[in-house]
Parts: C-alpha cells; structure tokens; sequence
C-alpha cells in the first residue's frame, strides 16, 4: 500500500454547510476503496497565484492518506466530476508505506493531544504567596483569640 497526499483547492464562496458534504464524500470514499485517511487539514481561503474558473482566492484543502492506485484514480475522477473543485495534485509520499506503524503513530500523537488539553484544563498552581495566605489568615486569627482572653 502507498501512502499519498492530495491537495485540493475548491470554490472559496461555498459556505461551511456546502463543504461538509464534500469532506464526508472524500472520508467515505477512502475506506471504500481499501485505503485508510491519516489526515485532512484544511488550509482555508487563500489567494492563488492565477485565476482559475475566475476565482483569484480558493479553498485549500491537504489529504494525507494510503491506499492504491485505483483509490487515487476515483478520488481524481470525482474531482474531475465535481464542479466545486478548482484543482487538485496528488503525490506519492511512500511506495511501501507500512500502515501499522502510520496507525500507531496517528495513536501516540492522539494520546499526546489528550494529554495536553487535560493539562489545560487542570486548575492552575498556586503560587507561594497565595499558599502563604491562608497560614498568615490563620496566625491572626490565634492572635485575635488570644487578645480577646486577655
């Protein structure tokens, strides 16, 4: 299995509930096909070097995934079909990519992700002077008891 990367630009006017049809076809047309999506990150809107379909600006969109030649002929062919795409490239990142080590790699850097936004949200340490309060509030209060009884 090869490991590929397509970037795609699409129709920058589309709004969010348009391009989300266009990402669940992409995710469900992978594993359709025998391949397996590593990553989809979205570029968002940024301006071309030249107008295409009269569109100075366009949709950048990276796929990172394996899978076999047939896999990147139907993906093209639907970019060919579908008028929301502007462009598309595809290249081989891997001839021989091994995708138990891909997976276990997807897994560790999910692991550390979840691990970073746990630390996030965990309270923030006290710093010396506010541990030091609650003692000094406890000292005056001893004083002011023993001031009282006297």
């Amino acid at each position: 299995m090869r490991r590929y990367e397509t970037i795609t630009i699409i129709d920058p006017d589309l709004s969010e509930e348009n391009r989300l049809p266009f990402f669940e076809r992409i995710r469900d047309l992978i594993p359709q096909n025998g391949g397996f999506l590593v990553g989809l990150d979205e570029w968002g809107n940024k301006k071309l070097a030249y107008e295409i379909k009269k569109k100075s600006r366009g949709y950048y969109i990276r796929l990172d995934y394996c899978g076999t030649g047939a896999l990147v002929d139907e993906m093209e062919r639907s970019f060919r079909i579908d008028e929301r795409v502007l462009k598309y490239m595809t290249v081989v990142l891997d001839k021989d990519a091994d995708t138990e080590s891909i997976k276990e790699e997807m897994a560790k850097a999910k692991a550390r992700e979840d691990l970073s936004a746990e630390v996030e949200k965990s309270p923030e340490p006290q710093t010396a002077a506010e541990a030091a309060e609650p003692e000094a509030t406890s000292v005056e209060t001893t004083q002011a008891r023993d001031s009282e009884e006297r």
